[in-house]
């Protein structure tokens, strides 16, 4: 498990989202060449987990997880961060696969060129779960 995984679950489990970027366009580690806009790719930036004090503790993970829209037009962008945003910004409880699982913001990153004259942004999330020792 992972928080990328939370995160794509939660996703591909919105309404809103899914009739905005569909489903096969809402993909885990990279996005392929020539994807029809808009896609959404879902990266974990950094992971950390604390250690357990016994053998078959489970240990808490905290994922830092990047969601990137690449849209056609700024407004695109602008509206599926905010989808983004809706569907996974303080989730708690047994979510997307997870354990006790808390999804707080920890930031929207900048307005970026993307290929093909394409509109970039990102927002990050910081989810933490409960995984297997």
């Amino acid at each position: 498990m992972t928080g990328a995984i939370i995160v794509g679950t939660l996703l591909r489990a919105s309404a809103a989202m899914v009739a905005a970027v569909p489903i096969e366009r809402i993909k885990l580690g990279l996005l392929p060449d020539g994807v029809p806009l808009p896609a959404v790719v879902i990266r974990t930036i950094s992971s950390v987990d604390r250690q357990p004090l016994k053998r078959g503790a489970s240990v808490r993970v905290t994922d830092r997880v990047s969601v990137t829209v690449r849209a056609a037009s700024y407004r695109d962008q602008t509206a599926i961060i905010e989808l983004i945003r809706t569907a996974c910004a303080g989730r708690i409880g047994d979510v997307g696969g997870g354990r006790r699982v808390s999804i707080l913001t920890a930031g929207t990153g900048p307005d970026l060129a993307g290929p093909a004259n394409s509109f970039e942004q990102s927002q990050d999330f910081r989810v933490s779960f409960d995984a297997d020792a």
